[in-house]
Formats: structure tokens, sequence, C-alpha cells
């Protein structure tokens, strides 16, 4: 019995150590790289800064935000990606992953698209599928039913080439749609993004991780270069 105790305790410490924030030999060969390496936030920076506060932690494997602090981008712009991240919020918490963001605004969300990160059951948010779990905030709606609740994780899947983005939550696509195409651009002017003369236009920029003001917890945050 004690054997197996033992047994069960390292294979449990194992996973633990090497079941998130690695790669695996496949992933290497085929380009992946790791954003967030489990132990430090190093790559990461505030918006608009080129250091990062201590209201984003690495604790226990987990990017984790745990104060006020602010937005947190990338130190690296990407133009085509494949991008993959794990991410759990607690009750009514809000926050979301952007994409090709510039630091030309006061704000990161007035280029950046984003896709929301949500308790889809307690946060206002929560009743519009536009603005639900998943979605691509306020263009795109998200259906019911794809997103786990607070404090289960749920993994986002970015894919952007070109013009051409699909987004997936849990490995169920929900939506997939071209900037700048007429749809685009009739659903961008009937959202309150019609104003901002900068969302969406960027080729490249950076990935971005929303502060909302709520705890948020990411981990195995993983991108693949596309030529």
């Amino acid at each position: 019995m004690q054997k197996v105790t033992v047994a069960v305790f390292l294979f449990g410490l194992y996973a633990f150590t090497h079941g998130h924030n690695t790669l695996t030999e496949n992933e290497v060969k085929n380009g992946w790289q790791l954003l967030f390496d489990g132990s430090t936030t190093s790559g990461w920076r505030n918006y608009q800064s080129d250091t990062i506060t201590d209201g984003w932690q690495a604790i226990e494997g987990e990017l984790r935000r745990v104060g006020q602090s602010g937005d947190i981008i990338t130190r690296q712009k990407y133009e085509n990606f494949e991008l993959t991240v794990d991410a759990k919020v607690l009750d009514g918490g809000n926050s979301g992953v952007f994409f090709r963001a510039g630091e030309d605004d006061r704000f990161i969300f007035l280029s950046a698209p984003e896709v929301q990160i949500l308790d889809d059951a307690r946060h206002p948010d929560g009743k519009r599928e536009l603005t639900s779990a998943g979605a691509n905030y306020g263009l795109h709606p998200a259906p019911r039913g794809v997103a786990n609740p607070a404090g289960e994780w749920n993994t986002i899947r970015l894919l952007v080439l070109g013009n051409a983005v699909t987004q997936w939550l849990n490995g169920t696509e929900i939506c997939s749609y071209e900037i700048g195409s007429a749809d685009w651009r009739a659903r961008l002017a009937q959202s309150k993004f019609a104003n901002w003369p900068n969302y969406g236009r960027l080729e490249t920029g950076y990935i971005g991780l929303q502060d909302h003001g709520d705890a948020v917890f990411f981990r195995n945050i993983k991108i693949r270069l596309i030529e």
C-alpha cells in the first residue's frame, strides 16, 4: 500500500510539474512556443510600459491577476499565428484575450479584437451571446452550452491568417470571420467600435491579457507562428 501511495504521489508531482506549461516533442517540431513558462512573468509587460507590476504573478504554474495592475501584453508582435490558452475566472469574473493590439491608443481595446472570458451565469455580459464567454466580443456571438462555469478551466484556440480569423472554445468552433469584409464592416457599424478608428485594423500586434478588475488565471499559453 505504501509503495502504491508513493507511486501515486510521484505521478501527481510529475503531472503538476510537467503536465502544464510545457511543450511536447511534436509541438516543438511543429514550431510551437510557450508564452508563459509557468514560473515567471518573463515575456510579458503592462500595456504602454516596459515593466509588469506585481498585480500579475506566476503562482503554482498559473499566470494570475491578483491585484490592480492593468492589461498586459507580450513583448513580441505577431501577425499570422495559432494561439492556445487555458483560462479560468471565479464567480462573476470577466477577462479576455486580445490579439493584434497596438499601443497608440489610451486603452488596448481601442485597437485589439478580444476573445471574451467570462462567468456567463453571474456577470451581466453573460445575458447577451455577443458578449458571452468565447465570443469575439461585441461582434460575433458565442452559443450556449460550450463554456465551462466559473472555477473551471476553459481552453481558447485562435487561428489568425491574414484577415481570416477562427475562434474555438473547449474544442468547439465559435466563429469564423474575415476582418474588413462586408460582414465585418456591417457588424462594426452596429457596435460600440464603430467610432474607434484603429479597431481591428492592424496587420501585426501584441497578444494581450485583460485586467477587468477580477481574479483571472491563465496557463498553457502557447503560440505557433505561421509563414
